[in-house]
């Protein structure tokens, strides 16, 4: 998929491309060329709010719904997307039997299971007693450890995660990674930190709440003993800072010395349970975090700890539970974490039971168990077709073209350092639409009526798709994000992933004035790519392995331009005494500002050396600008504010459009931002990285 490309490539390719997606209506989704300018707030000047500036009437008229925590044209572009799933899970249901054996029949049976709410609620938590009566009988803390091994195909908790990804020191060979795990709230500073206090004592009743509900003994004094063992768990735990940095976290540990590594845990009954007693080696993530770990569990009571792992099975298990616990669930993880006011209707969480969730980010509930990959399958087929996807990867590969300019003429990189860049840039892959290879299904048991165990299963089979593949080459056509999903990502910071969820509107618009496509899809594809340059994605080198492959003077140029970059985010308050944490969103930062400038190079280029045309006053350069603000407009709740600058590695959407667009001098001669505006930066100040 690697080729070398010309300049004058990029607009014969991107303009043609405009219009070869044509839909049916040959208009824009949103006004006369692209932009929704009823939408805009030109009485605010541009330099001092431009994300008002070009949103904030639609922002004015559009409240937040009742049941989501925000509202944006990227959650339409979800909503088109849910209704289509709507379509082809209510019909794959009506055909499907008890026990089907194709994949559309075993999408509609889980559906339907789903949707079957007076069974589920007929059945209580019974589905759940397997589990609980495991916990139950267990006599010693070797025996809960063991259920923890559980926790990547099953409800069970877990103090450590797994998961199985590429070896960042040997790239042609998978590593299993075990990272810090057991908390029920987002982060450690709910734990820590006062003001998240009133959040810790509703945790706190809630975990009573669901404890009451399975009738487990002494509940109120055992969920103060959970939130007290959790809290010493936030208290040894590293932050979300500490866990970016990917020398940090990159800890080898041969699998026989953990029991002196991390003493007072079962190691082996551990392993076993999860299917990796053969493995001799793992990457061991917050390595000054495990030994206290299990200093921890291994001086609680075990009452502690068995009501603890009987809490976590109830709340993973509680959205295919009766409604007693999906109310309760709802309360606390969405009303009172998120600021959602209304639970979404049942099929609107049917279908994230059965095929994933794009919004909540992390959310247990829309990653696991599922079946993502396969309903991609049935998405795509009817809506995502192989033409669309070789017309977008031609865009992309454009796109890179750009940017391996833009690393070329660099000036203040040294000639050794931009040899490994554009070496490294030329080995990206480039993944559009939906993966090439399937994933096979046909070992998955799925049944009409056993929700619970359509969602057990669906997790097991998962688990044992990338046990399988442990041993074997590393497949770099492998997809971690469904083709359903409004997202994209930069998944080994080699590779670049465009699913057909997000190639619609406000990002992508086939009728749209090709200036806004620049500055949404475009400034999305320079986002992506700049991830692999970004202030973790540069120490992985051209051949994905962690490697220092920077001059010590190219290095500090970096770091003091980040450094900058980073104060300035710092800087943004998204609610009084609530600051961005520059630190922990340096990356999508730096993609971002990427992103903009990519985005702005590749439109010029496209030009061919004449002058965009005007269109209502505008010119393309605004358009471009405009377009990346559209991508981004929306807002959220609070309460879910709250919980992004603590735990999301991205800044809140106001500043992912201020951030960037006041270190891009060209924004400033197309608006005409002078000293007096708000975001205005000397240009001495501003912060030129990619």
């Amino acid at each position: 998929m690697r080729k070398t490309w010309m300049r004058g490539a990029l607009a014969a390719t991107l303009l043609v491309t405009a219009g070869t997606f044509a839909l049916a209506a040959d208009k824009p989704i949103y006004g006369k060329w692209g932009l929704d300018t009823a939408g805009m707030d030109t009485g605010v000047k541009a330099g001092d709010n431009f994300f008002r500036y070009a949103n904030g009437a639609w922002l004015d008229s559009h409240p937040i719904p009742a049941d989501k925590p925000a509202v944006s044209l990227r959650l339409e572009m979800t909503d088109r997307t849910e209704g289509r799933l709507h379509d082809i899970l209510e019909a794959a249901a009506a055909a499907a039997p008890h026990q089907p054996t194709d994949l559309e029949g075993k999408a509609g049976a889980f559906y339907k299971a789903f949707m079957d709410e007076a069974h589920v609620e007929q059945l209580g938590s019974k589905p759940i007693q397997p589990e609980l009566n495991a916990v139950r009988r267990a006599k010693n803390r070797e025996a809960l450890a063991l259920l923890m091994g559980r926790n990547n195909s099953d409800f069970e908790a877990s103090l450590y995660s797994f998961g199985i990804d590429v070896d960042l020191k040997d790239p042609n060979h998978y590593a299993i990674y075990l990272s810090q795990s057991g908390l029920g709230l987002p982060d450690r500073d709910y734990y820590l930190q006062p003001s998240f206090a009133p959040a810790k004592a509703k945790y706190q009743a809630y975990v009573a709440q669901l404890l009451h509900l399975l009738n487990w003994k002494n509940a109120d004094l055992r969920a103060k003993e959970v939130v007290a063992f959790e809290t010493k768990i936030a208290n040894a735990s590293w932050t979300k800072v500490q866990e970016r940095d990917l020398n940090a976290v990159y800890n080898p540990v041969n699998t026989a010395d953990l029991h002196t590594f991390a003493p007072g845990f079962n190691w082996d009954a551990f392993l076993k349970e999860a299917g990796l007693s053969h493995i001799k080696r793992l990457i061991v993530a917050e390595k000054t975090a495990f030994p206290k770990l299990a200093a921890i569990y291994g001086t609680a009571p075990l009452e502690t700890i068995k009501a603890w792992q009987a809490f976590h099975i109830a709340d993973n298990a509680a959205p295919y539970l009766s409604k007693a616990f999906t109310d309760a669930y709802f309360e606390m993880h969405d009303k009172t974490l998120s600021g959602q006011q209304q639970q979404r209707v049942r099929w609107k969480r049917a279908i994230t039971a059965v095929s994933g969730d794009d919004f909540g980010v992390g959310a247990r509930f829309g990653t696991f168990g599922t079946m993502g990959f396969g309903v991609g399958q049935l998405y795509t087929a009817k809506w995502f077709g192989p033409d669309a996807k070789a017309k977008i990867e031609a865009l992309v590969h454009n796109l890179l073209a750009a940017y391996r300019v833009r690393l070329q003429n660099l000036d203040w990189m040294s000639d050794a350092t931009k040899v490994e860049a554009i070496k490294k840039l030329d080995t990206y892959t480039i993944k559009v639409g939906y993966p090439d290879h399937p994933r096979d299904y046909s070992g998955l048991v799925v049944l009409d009526d056993d929700l619970v165990g359509d969602v057990r299963r669906a997790g097991a089979f998962d688990w044992a798709f990338y046990l399988g593949r442990y041993n074997g080459p590393v497949d770099r056509s492998d997809w971690s994000m469904t083709p359903q999903t409004n997202d994209a990502y930069n998944g080994s910071l080699r590779d670049i992933v465009f699913p057909a969820g997000i190639l619609q509107a406000p990002i992508f618009d086939a009728n749209a004035d090709p200036a806004i496509n620049y500055g949404a899809v475009g400034g999305v594809i320079g986002h992506e790519l700049t991830h692999g340059f970004d202030d973790q994605g540069r120490k992985i080198d051209a051949d994905g392995k962690l490697r220092d492959w920077w001059t010590k003077d190219d290095a500090a140029k970096f770091e003091a331009r980040a450094k900058v970059l980073g104060a300035q985010y710092s800087a943004f308050e998204p609610l009084p005494g609530l600051h961005v944490n520059g630190d922990l969103t340096m990356g999508e930062n730096i993609a971002d500002l990427g992103g903009v400038t990519l985005a702005l190079d590749a439109y010029h280029t496209s030009l061919k050396g004449h002058r965009a045309r005007r269109i209502d006053g505008t010119t393309g350069d605004q358009r471009v600008f405009l377009g990346w603000a559209q991508a981004w407009r929306g807002k959220v709740s609070d309460d879910y504010v709250k919980k992004q600058v603590v735990s999301d590695p991205h800044s809140p959407r106001q500043f992912r459009v201020n951030g960037p667009v006041r270190n891009v001098d060209a924004w400033y001669d197309a608006f005409d931002v002078d000293k007096d505006n708000k975001l205005y930066i000397a240009p001495e100040n501003r912060v030129h990285i990619w």
